[in-house]
């Protein structure tokens, strides 16, 4: 009863390219979710804009609520995703107007392999809040850290090299 047109748009300009050089991973991804369209509670749906630079990348994360879908709008992509145990990868290089899916909760990343050219995609969830959990920055950056000693036996590296990641500056690519 108290809803209005206003609650079903955003002026997203999702036709706009996005600054992909502030990032360390040299993406950019503008998601459109329910926290921004409030008319999408309970649809089950939202939309991503990924810009990529050369050489840039979307790194591995997941998405616990969703599916996602990516089609290829300019430049070119490789793109995979890692199954559940066994963990067995899954990879293909898209060109423009290609389409591959990511299960949801799977582990998965974009790559721009082109030394000189951006590239950009546009993402569907099957969620209106499908969640985003980049896998660097959640082992490696979360607050308070995982103990060095827990990661070191899980890498089975020394805790010298933990303790240098979790020293890095872990960003949030998500805008």
């Amino acid at each position: 009863m108290v809803v209005n047109a206003d609650d079903f748009f955003k002026a997203a300009e999702l036709d706009k390219p996005r600054d992909t050089m502030a990032s360390k991973v040299g993406s950019n991804v503008t998601l459109i979710n329910v926290m921004k369209i409030p008319g999408l509670n309970t649809l089950g749906i939202s939309l991503a804009r990924i810009d990529y630079a050369p050489l840039g990348e979307n790194p591995p994360h997941t998405h616990p609520r969703a599916t996602e879908i990516l089609t290829v709008l300019e430049g070119k992509l490789y793109v995979g995703f890692v199954t559940s145990n066994p963990n067995q990868l899954f990879t293909k290089e898209l060109n423009k107007g290609d389409v591959f899916v990511f299960p949801e909760g799977l582990i998965h990343f974009q790559f721009n392999p082109d030394y000189h050219k951006p590239a950009v995609a546009i993402a569907a969830l099957s969620s209106q809040n499908p969640g985003v959990i980049t896998i660097a920055n959640a082992v490696f950056g979360s607050k308070p850290p995982i103990s060095d000693d827990v990661l070191a036996k899980a890498f089975q590296v020394e805790k010298g090299t933990i303790d240098w990641l979790q020293a890095q500056f872990w960003e949030n690519n998500h805008y």
